[in-house]
């Protein structure tokens, strides 16, 4: 018989749907409902290009079939199909040696793409990431419940775990964005719990927590009299991660001089301890994070686009918690069965109501936000059912109680923070019955908008009321006696 495409599910309308997309694009296929029936195929002498499987299947479930295929034909070309996307299932694949994963359900122009890919290629450069994990610790990765609690149903999550089980496997740098609060550390965690370097030291820094004149120390260590203070040699975050990875969260205020230091350091692998005469090499993923622009940052000449370039070697963006609501009745009741067990207590359970209010709520805070006021309602919960008065009360007592939905899906999401902010402030004068407040609040905004722009052009006055497109005399006139900035030496 004829080589072609193989597609293993024991789930009869995924198989035939599949397979006739296949053969109406032109392909030869076979279609078996176990991994055994297909094995069995294999041993009896059927020729084979291409396997599309699913993973949870009765006998020999997807990853082992795809551990039996490996050994059968190294270089033939797997992709793995399930329901049930998660970092553990992804990254198991792509450690198998799966070309590219599929999460169900999924448009069949998809699978189709990826056969005209992948045989095209003709199994050209298959799987050498399978034979780099050949000499691998036997205690494996660890497992992502070891983590963090990653959870999530919704497509931008599912794609999230596809791009996690791929890039796990690869040693080259990542760049984690997103908002804060969105889990950035958790997913560079996970990259380093399912990758090669498992067994190897995971260190994190969060760059923006150290002060500047201290950073340089921090992540290159100082030998004894490099300076006040310093009595004795300390070894530095990349030391400390040798063989592992390295997590540098809040990249985008680094100093430009750290910034230097830090490109040689990804380039060659290799730096000097501050004061020291002593080369040090490393091996090093890393990995960073940062919820700011960068290459906004790059156009104002506030971050090295060649730094950039190293670090953003693979990107991967998390969304927003407002981008998938429908996540947060299991995060939530994982948030919630978390805080009980911390505090010792009972199960608790959030009414319907409360969970059609949580959805409601825009989060600007992310999933952080989320898992604090889970806990904030397990200790105030008078039993073991919250109600949604007990949501809209703790809500309100963070300060955060405010129109649902208030920002629009088509808004700028740079803005999203301030206004959320701003209604905060105008829920909280209303609830203390204030009065005429409006115009203090319009100064507020317009003179922190005016100082902001001020220090990012340095005082200069006239290059700030160009940018922000007013007069300069109004930047004067709003920032009021005092506050003027100061004054360049040109005279503007």
């Amino acid at each position: 018989m004829s080589a072609g495409i193989f597609v293993v599910d024991d789930d009869r309308s995924v198989r035939y749907v599949l397979s006739e997309a296949l053969r109406e694009a032109g392909f030869t296929v076979q279609a078996f409902d176990s991994a055994d029936a297909a094995l069995a195929a294999l041993a009896a002498g059927t020729q084979v290009e291409l396997v599309f499987t699913d993973v949870r299947m009765p006998g020999t479930g997807g990853l082992d079939f795809l551990e039996a295929l490996r050994r059968h034909d190294a270089q033939l070309p797997v992709v793995v199909m399930s329901a049930y996307t998660d970092v553990a299932t992804t990254a198991g694949a792509f450690r198998g040696g799966a070309r590219d994963y599929l999460a169900k359900p999924f448009d069949l122009d998809a699978p189709v793409r990826l056969a005209r890919e992948l045989l095209k290629a003709g199994g050209a450069g298959a799987s050498s990431r399978h034979k780099a994990r050949a000499g691998s610790s036997a205690n494996g990765p660890a497992k992502l419940e070891e983590v963090a609690p990653l959870l999530g149903h919704s497509a931008p999550m599912r794609e999230l775990f596809r791009a996690i089980g791929r890039y796990a496997q690869l040693p080259l740098a990542v760049l984690v964005t997103g908002e804060t609060g969105t889990g950035k550390e958790l997913v560079a965690r996970a990259l380093h719990a399912e990758s090669p370097r498992a067994t190897r030291p995971f260190v994190a820094l969060n760059t923006a927590a150290i002060p500047s004149e201290l950073l340089e120390s921090e992540l290159f260590g100082h030998e004894a009299g490099a300076f006040t203070g310093a009595n004795r040699r300390q070894v530095g975050r990349f030391e400390q991660a040798d063989g592992g990875t390295l997590f540098l969260d809040e990249i985008g205020d680094m100093p430009a001089g750290l910034q230097t230091r830090l490109l040689r350091v990804l380039a060659e692998g290799e730096f000097f301890r501050v004061g020291g005469r002593e080369l040090i090499r490393v091996d090093v993923r890393v990995i960073a994070a940062t919820h700011q622009d960068l290459a906004a940052r790059v156009r104002e000449g506030r971050f090295r686009e060649d730094l950039l370039h190293r670090f953003d070697v693979l990107r991967i963006s998390l969304p927003p918690l407002r981008e998938r609501r429908e996540d947060i009745p299991l995060l939530a009741e994982r948030f919630i069965d978390e805080a009980a067990q911390a505090m010792g207590l009972d199960p608790r359970r959030l009414d319907a109501a409360a969970v059609e209010r949580l959805q409601r709520h825009p989060f600007p805070g992310n999933v952080r936000e989320l898992r604090n006021l889970c806990f904030r309602l397990v200790a105030l919960a008078a039993g073991e059912r919250i109600p949604v008065t007990a949501v809209d009360a703790a809500l309100r007592e963070a300060g955060a109680a405010r129109p649902a939905l208030s920002v629009g899906v088509g808004d700028d999401p740079r803005d999203t923070a301030w206004r959320l902010g701003l209604e905060a402030a105008v829920q909280a004068r209303l609830a203390a019955g204030e009065q005429g407040f409006a115009e203090s609040l319009r100064e507020a905004f317009d003179a922190s908008v005016l100082a902001t722009a001020l220090a990012h052009h340095h005082g200069h006055r006239q290059r700030a009321a160009a940018q922000l497109g007013i007069g300069r005399n109004t930047v004067a006139r709003k920032l009021g006696p005092g506050r003027r900035g100061r004054k360049p030496a040109d005279g503007v």
